[in-house]
This record gives C-alpha cells, sequence and structure tokens, in this order.
C-alpha cells in the first residue's frame, strides 16, 4: 500500500480531515460531532494520509499558546491529538507514521516535548513510540483516557 503522510494544506486537504476523525470518533467510536470540532482545529497543524483511494488517516498538533492552555502552562511541550486510521489501514504502520509526522512538526515550531491524551486501549500502541504515561484514568467523551508524554 502506498501511502503519503503529509501536512494539510487548503480545504479539500481539510475535508478529508474531517471525513477520517468524523468515520473513526462519530461514526465507530459515538462521540458526539459537537465534542470531536473544536476551535483548536483552525489553528492546529493536521497532518494526512493519503492512499490511492483516498485519505486513510490524520491527526493534529496543537502548539504555541494554544498548547500552553492545554498542557498546564509546560514550556516547550506540544499536544498530539485526533489521531484516527480507518479500520481498512489499521495494522499497517500508519498510525506510526502519523505520530512521527505530528512530533517532526512539533520539533519545527518549537516543540521539546509531546502531551497527548490516550485512550486506554492505545497506550500500549504510544508505549511502544517512546510515550510515558503519567496521571489517573479519566473520561473523555465517554472514553477512558490517560495523559502521556515523551521527549522529542
Amino acid at each position: 500500500m502506498t501511502v503519503s503522510v503529509r501536512v494539510a494544506e487548503g480545504e479539500a486537504d481539510l475535508e478529508q480531515v474531517r471525513a477520517v476523525r468524523r468515520e473513526v470518533f462519530v461514526v465507530e467510536q459515538n462521540v458526539p460531532e459537537e465534542l470531536e470540532y473544536d476551535e483548536y482545529d483552525a489553528t492546529s497543524v493536521h497532518v494526512l494520509a493519503v492512499g490511492a483511494d483516498g485519505a486513510l488517516g490524520t491527526g493534529r498538533l496543537i502548539f504555541g499558546e494554544e498548547a500552553l492552555k492545554l498542557t498546564g502552562g509546560v514550556e516547550g511541550r506540544v499536544l498530539l491529538g485526533r489521531l484516527a486510521v480507518l479500520a481498512a489501514a489499521r495494522g499497517t504502520g500508519l498510525g506510526v507514521e502519523l505520530v512521527r509526522a505530528i512530533e517532526a512538526a512539533g520539533r519545527e515550531r518549537g516543540g521539546v516535548e509531546v502531551e497527548l491524551h490516550a485512550q486506554v486501549r492505545a497506550l500500549g500502541f504510544y508505549e511502544r513510540l517512546g510515550y510515558v504515561a503519567e496521571g489517573p484514568v479519566y473520561d473523555d467523551a465517554g472514553i477512558p483516557h490517560r495523559t502521556m508524554t515523551r521527549v522529542l
């Protein structure tokens, strides 16, 4: 499977980002649509994975002032979020590629550490990529999550 992973640019790319997130979070996981899309979408860097048949995955990076608000004011910390891979592309390594692309975008914007809010069932995936869980499990949109961090 030939896949291109790149920063989303323009409205057509952003439509694909929203479509992947809708399929994974809203349809599969029953996250209310009004919770899935937020004010950070407008200022985030979105990464998009595209194959021959269209978009397969996405994720976003929140950085700068917005990241400071969401990560407890930790200087140099960026926030990786909304990582989503369509069911047909899971288990192919695409999630790893997306995480690494988001981390690279974070480094390019001055990030020295990444925070993410992982679904508990995905903890092992992120641990294999060098992330460490911290703090208790909490509910986000009806799904158990845990905060994780990794130095870039």
